[in-house]
């Protein structure tokens, strides 16, 4: 919790700090207001007393009043200044963080998980500093003040005042034994909420397609049910304070009355006037030192989950990335792709996904990868923009091996396109202009060309606004064709050396795949352009193909001279095409 608090900057140190002073001001003028109303008892029951000697204390007391809630203003716009302050600057912390995560992290934590600790529990710990800088500032101070106050004053009325705290304390001490590891458990179940919600909503078109809205339902309501169980059980169990503390706090003020009333009666009549005052006193101070520790409570019924919250938010912070940033930022070729007795497996797997991978693509080429489902083709390409990093062997782009390069200039060579297209909430114009990180203004002209290649411009031409045509979060609003030929388009406005499509053109009719490519080898002469595709239409005019089984390269060479020398390639392309055609090729 505390390595949390060293977020906060200087100002809102300072902002701390002013809250710590106007709390000790505020808990100065409300101590004093017991003292007025004790000279105003005396006063009253006091012969000769004048109405003006009265009204004097009253007013002091009134200003009291208002002096302390003006504090209270001032300490409750500060201490949430600095909770605000926090919350922004932790959960920037979180995103900053997850963003330099490999999926190998991001899949440790869960990305449910990964949005519960960047809102949920940010969240809670927000609401302990904002009631904290009140209440556990204060607290202390006020309790101190006043025990300070009413020490000495009379012996009996002090033992009921420490019986009242111990009472409370012992509660405090029991509930928080059986309710803390629980709140453990609220965060976890919260996360699986979130998880199956996040499932429910993105796969809703499969859920319906195979009526599995009732299966789902009942997933939603175990989850639920095991949340609310164990939150109804930390509110019962947490619920048992309201009723102890309204019982010590009836119970002090008895006690003080009723020892005050045998002690009045036992006094003569000058010692009265004076015990009265006393206990009006005493009991004013001692309602103070029980609601500190009132105050207290409250603190405490927040900071378990709170506690929870901050060390789930520190698993992340304090996470060490796998992926590690070299230091150059170019290489001694360009456009150069090498692989050298590559091999791969997954982190905790047994099995490597890929063993001695090895091959070159030089600038200019075109490299197709082919195989069966889960024989390695995309997790080869995804060691390239180190997505994963090679169990074993080197990935070289442009002469340097990918771990010496900086990220960034890294990530500057390639345009990637994933193989599932990723289309994010816009504009057409936003979507294509990506690449450029927002660091330049968009230039229109090469955003045309690039979706011109990309063969969108026909949808996006007929669009409402066209290029400036807002799309909708995950691009719900156009088909997954439109969707992968603007994330082609992406790839290409940026202009890297080395493309990389993670079977790209899978959602594309034979026609558009066929220009697209045509198109695409014409804008892209220079670059390098590695290609991983379940079509032998899409790859066999590729300068050069890897045929990949079981991890393995079992095939290196052109179309045709792998119809001759691959039994496998051979398979997979008699399955798509017949003997003729391959034949007349």
């Amino acid at each position: 919790m505390f390595r949390l608090l060293k977020k906060l900057g200087k100002k809102q140190l300072i902002y701390a700090l002013i809250c710590v002073l106007f709390i000790s001001v505020n808990v100065y003028l409300e101590l004093k207001i017991p003292d007025y109303m004790s000279e105003i008892t005396i006063l009253v029951q006091t012969e000769g007393s004048k109405m003006s000697e009265i009204l004097h204390e009253g007013v002091y007391m009134m200003l009291c009043a208002l002096g302390s809630l003006i504090a209270s203003f001032i300490v409750g716009y500060f201490a949430a200044n600095v909770a605000a302050y926090f919350g922004k600057i932790t959960r920037k912390s979180i995103f900053e963080k997850v963003g330099k995560f490999s999926t190998e992290e991001i899949k440790a934590f869960s990305t449910s998980s990964l949005i519960t600790r960047t809102t949920n529990d940010v969240t809670q710990v927000q609401m302990l500093i904002g009631m904290g800088l009140q209440a556990m500032i204060k607290a202390p101070i006020m309790a101190t003040w006043a025990i300070v106050k009413i020490t000495g004053k009379n012996l009996p009325w002090s033992l009921a005042t420490l019986v009242g705290v111990l009472v409370l304390l012992v509660t405090i001490v029991v509930l928080m034994t059986i309710v803390f590891p629980k709140f453990k458990i609220v965060q976890k179940l919260t996360d699986n909420l979130n998880r199956i919600t996040r499932e429910n909503l993105t796969g809703i078109r499969v859920i319906r397609a195979f009526n599995a809205e009732n299966f789902q339902q009942k997933k939603f309501e175990n989850a639920n049910e095991e949340l609310k169980n164990v939150q109804l059980f930390n509110q019962k169990t947490m619920g048992i304070l309201s009723p102890v503390m309204s019982l010590v706090s009836s119970g002090l003020s008895l006690s003080i009355y009723f020892i005050g009333a045998i002690l009045i009666n036992q006094a003569n009549l000058m010692d009265k006037i004076t015990l009265f005052g006393d206990m009006v006193v005493f009991s004013s101070y001692a309602m103070q030192v029980l609601m500190s520790f009132m105050m207290l409570i409250m603190i405490f019924i927040i900071y378990p989950r709170a506690s929870v919250s901050a060390h789930r938010i520190l698993e992340v912070l304090d996470t060490e990335e796998h992926i590690k940033d070299g230091k150059k930022e170019d290489g001694f070729e360009i456009g150069t792709v090498e692989f050298k007795n590559v091999s791969f497996k997954y982190p905790d797997a047994d099995e490597y996904i890929l063993e001695n991978v090895s091959f070159r693509a030089n600038k200019g080429e075109v490299v197709a990868f082919i195989g069966s489902t889960g024989s390695g083709k995309s997790t080869l390409i995804n060691l390239i923009p180190r997505f994963y990093d090679a169990t074993s062997g080197e990935i070289l782009v442009d002469g340097v091996d990918v771990k010496d390069y900086k990220l960034e200039s890294l990530y500057n060579k390639i345009g990637y396109v994933a193989q599932k297209a990723v289309i994010f909430r816009g504009t057409v114009k936003d979507n294509v202009a990506y690449g450029n990180n927002g660091k330049s203004k968009p230039n229109l002209t090469k955003i045309k060309d690039a979706v011109r290649v990309a063969q969108a411009t026909d949808f996006v031409e007929k669009m409402t606004n066209k290029y400036d045509a807002s799309i909708a979060q995950s691009g719900t609003n156009i088909s997954g064709g439109q969707k992968q030929r603007l994330a082609i388009a992406r790839a290409i406005a940026r202009d890297p050396e080395i493309y990389i499509f993670d079977d790209a053109f899978s959602a594309l009719d034979y026609k558009t795949d066929f220009i697209l490519r045509k198109e695409l080898k014409k804008y892209t002469k220079n670059a390098t352009i590695l290609i991983v595709a379940q079509r032998i239409g899409t790859i066999k005019d590729a300068d050069k193909i890897l045929v990949l089984d079981e991890g393995k390269v079992v095939g290196i060479g052109t179309h045709k001279e792998l119809l001759k020398n691959c039994q496998i390639y051979k398979e997979i392309a008699l399955s798509q095409l017949s003997q003729n055609e391959l034949e007349g090729e």
